[in-house]
């Protein structure tokens, strides 16, 4: 990544140039995605623009950016502290049916049973 970009991304006051950087450029960041995510886990205080990356890289191939939708869902876990953006999580990580699936989850999948936990904290 060339030194003005860096320093523009850096200076990113919510995350949404490094989402909108992502999302541009997917085809040559491959090199520079594990700065870019540490990126924006570090300027988006909300959880906003960790859940949309996250989303979006699930959605382009989920094996392929596995590392960083790990990263990414376990920063909007302790960043999202409202809950406002974690929700989009559940259905469009773990799918549509993910409620009908929540033990199964919940048993095998830590980033799961931690946002089911916070969203639904009375238990399944």
């Amino acid at each position: 990544m060339e030194t003005n970009l860096k320093k523009q991304l850096e200076s990113d006051s919510n995350g949404l140039l490094t989402y909108e950087y992502i999302a541009n450029n997917i085809e040559a960041i491959d090199a520079d995605l594990p700065e870019l995510i540490n990126n924006i886990i570090t300027v988006d205080r909300t959880g906003q623009f960790v859940v949309s990356t996250a989303r979006y890289l699930n959605a382009i191939d989920k094996e392929k950016y596995a590392a960083a939708i790990d990263a990414l869902i376990k920063a909007a876990i302790n960043k999202d502290r409202d809950h406002v953006y974690i929700g989009a999580l559940a259905s469009s990580i773990w799918g549509p049916d993910y409620a009908d699936r929540a033990e199964v989850l919940n048993a095998t999948d830590d980033n799961f049973r931690r946002i089911y936990k916070r969203l639904f904290p009375v238990g399944l």
